[in-house]
């Protein structure tokens, strides 16, 4: 029996494809294996999958350190497809919004406005907890969005242009560690939220934040990672060195090198 070239890419494809669908992408992404879970969360194309697809993006291309609009449109799409599969599960809106924060921090803030960016992630955020409501990776997200809008903006503009307040930001915090007391990545943000906002002022809370960080248990690669970051973070601080604190996270948090905002 003679076997084409066509079969044989064919017979090939379907084994990649029955390949990729009996892996799970939630390992991958665990492991650190961020192409792999792209490519395995892609293929399956539920909804759950395609989430973390969008996570795993947003992972490889937040550890590169560089600014990248187009990986962060790759998550974006990976989101949005999520979303449009089931709008009820969280996971989709909340990295929708992560990567939206990404791309303000990238565009800049006058693009960002005219984008309605901000608008669009916290619109996501608030649909993430509607459907999980003690989600605490979504609190902490929205925690960050506070801080980061409350900052940015200042007190009164970041309340009346978007709803925003730094109180707020902390009580989201405070209820996402009350919920994952463990989890170490929720204060990683929290102490770069800090950080961005006011290190002079929130030192003590800083250093507590990223000592916990260093001192927990990494559930996952990339929490490995933001450990070795938090050491980083934690020698600035402790060295008041602000100015290079100051850098290093806004380059963990996705801005360009000479941002214009």
């Amino acid at each position: 029996m003679r076997v084409t070239g066509a079969a044989i890419a064919l017979l090939a494809f379907a084994g990649a494809t029955s390949a990729a669908a009996s892996v799970n992408p939630q390992e991958l992404y665990a492991a650190g294996k961020y192409q792999a879970a792209i490519d395995a969360g892609a293929s399956q194309g539920s909804a759950s999958s395609l989430a973390i697809a969008a996570h795993a993006t947003l992972a490889e291309t937040t550890l590169r350190g560089v600014s990248c609009l187009e990986c962060i449109g790759r998550a974006e799409a990976y989101a949005r497809r999520a979303i449009a599969l089931d709008p009820k599960r969280p996971e989709g809106h909340l990295y929708l919004a992560v990567a939206l924060g990404y791309e303000a921090r990238i565009r800049g803030a006058v693009a960002a406005r005219l984008r309605g960016l901000v608008e669009e992630a916290k619109a996501n955020l608030d649909a993430a907890l509607a459907a999980d409501p003690d989600n605490a990776r979504v609190l902490a997200a929205l925690g960050g969005w506070n801080i980061a809008v409350a900052g940015k903006a200042g007190a009164t503009l970041a309340h009346w242009l978007y709803g925003a307040s730094f109180s707020e930001g902390m009580k989201d915090f405070t209820r996402a560690f009350r919920l994952a007391p463990q989890d170490i990545a929720l204060r990683y943000q929290y102490a770069l939220s800090l950080s961005g906002y006011d290190a002079g002022t929130y030192h003590k809370e800083i250093e507590t934040s990223l000592s916990r960080v260093i001192d927990g248990k990494p559930a996952t690669a990339y929490d490995m990672e933001s450990q070795k970051r938090a050491r980083e973070l934690l020698r600035l601080l402790k060295a008041n060195d602000l100015d290079g604190l100051q850098q290093a996270v806004r380059r963990y948090q996705g801005y360009p090198p000479k941002a214009t905002d």
